[in-house]
């Protein structure tokens, strides 16, 4: 337990934090990686280059000084954190590594206002903190391994199938090449694909998704190409699993992990949003609730660019088309001529609140949605406006979690 002088130290830097917080994690990472460049394989090294590593990890750290007396509140948080590591394979032993860094890298940023007193404080936190971290991956690492068709640290898996969905998302088909079961997972989790790709000095580890239902013979991963932009560079791991992985070849994979699952003991009408590839995990949950609640009310929300970067419609529209208590609404931005000629939406421009009021006619249902950062500010913007209460609230960010509160007046979504 921490003391209440080390507490009230801990307290008394949180505006610091506030104000140098990325500061402090940029120089963190900047140090860590030279030191030990292995580390280097665990990270996704685009969220690096953008930053939203460093500001995610600002985030954890303000919160742990910001409730030090309650650290409690922030278990959702840990655990969250938590299934990632578990799934890139992060160990006990790498904790105090990044402790002494850490430290270092405050020292570095404040200077003579990192008292010995602060550094002193912040080590005896940052002991109780990691080990919370490790008791809590722990437990997950025993459950990943020990369950039916588990597995510890990354199995092969062999491309059963390689099926393209649009004209930038790809489906792959993975079943264990060792010809074994594979594990159970919850609908909305997603896996760990660790790649040795030739010319590249690091592994990468990227986290997907699982978009088809739980209970198939196989895992199925849907992949957008990140293309180049300006100022952004193509992905180099989805750019790799488009063009030169093919049926037949094997990719190593974690056991399934995450938090953001649906609660299938709800039975309140459904309403499953997404923008882009954020509908990989609303899949998972459109037909593993339509299989497990045929009585459940669902409200199926996609917003696309166009037609032709709509991926997996044909599979939602079927389960529609299996079950009167499932709907489909779909809005695209940009549509093409064919879209407009054909019909193929419902509607043109961007999705807003009176539009969810017609698709969703009850303020008594439970929302989870996914996709980019902006579009799911917006979402969460729009149904506090509505007055949804936040526990019936549920998303995941595609990468290092950020906030969506401060949008919470935005009135339009934009995928």
């Amino acid at each position: 337990m921490l003391s209440s002088r080390t507490i009230e130290i801990i307290k008394s830097t949180v505006p610091v934090l506030e104000r140098h917080g990325t500061s402090i994690t940029k120089r963190f990472y900047q140090t860590m990686f030279a030191a030990h460049p292995e580390l280097l394989n665990l990270f996704n090294h685009a969220n690096q280059s953008q930053g939203r590593q460093q500001t995610a990890l600002a985030n954890v750290v303000y919160a742990a000084a910001l409730h030090i007396d309650k650290l409690e509140s922030i278990l959702p948080v840990v655990k969250q954190i938590a299934h990632k590591h578990r799934s890139l394979g992060v160990t006990a032993d790498q904790y105090p590594i990044v402790g002494k860094y850490l430290l270092g890298a405050i020292k570095d940023v404040l200077g003579d206002a990192a008292t010995d007193d602060i550094l002193q404080a912040w080590a005896e936190a940052y002991g109780i903190i990691a080990n919370v971290f490790i008791q809590v991956e722990e437990g997950m690492y025993a459950q990943a391994e020990k369950q039916d068709g588990g597995w510890a640290g990354f199995r092969a898996f062999r491309v059963a199938r390689k099926t393209a969905e649009s004209d930038v998302v790809t489906s792959f088909y993975l079943v264990p090449a060792d010809g074994g079961a594979v594990a159970a997972f919850e609908p909305g989790q997603y896996i760990s694909v660790r790649l040795d790709i030739p010319g590249e000095a690091n592994t990468h580890i990227r986290q997907y998704s699982l978009s088809d239902a739980p209970g198939r013979p196989y895992y199925r991963i849907s992949v957008k190409r990140e293309d180049a932009l300006p100022g952004k560079p193509a992905g180099i791991v989805s750019s790799y699993l488009h063009a030169q992985v093919e049926e037949g070849d094997v990719l190593h994979l974690s056991a399934p992990a995450g938090e953001f699952v649906l609660d299938l003991a709800d039975k309140r009408p459904l309403a499953l949003i997404s923008g882009g590839v954020g509908l990989t995990p609303m899949v998972s949950m459109l037909k593993a609730a339509a299989e497990a609640q045929p009585d459940r009310e669902i409200a199926f929300i996609h917003a696309a660019r166009r037609g032709d970067a709509h991926a997996l419609r044909q599979e939602a529209e079927q389960v529609a088309a299996g079950s009167p208590r499932v709907s489909t609404h779909w809005c695209y931005s940009r549509p093409s001529a064919s879209d407009r000629e054909t019909g193929a939406f419902h509607k043109e421009g961007y999705v807003d609140l009176s539009w969810l009021k017609q698709v969703v006619p009850t303020t008594d249902a439970s929302f989870y949605f996914c996709g980019p950062t902006p579009f799911m500010k917006t979402v969460y913007a729009a149904l506090r406006s509505w007055g949804i209460a936040e526990e019936r609230i549920r998303f995941e960010f595609f990468g290092p979690s950020g906030s969506l509160r401060e949008a919470e007046t935005t009135e339009s979504i934009r995928a």
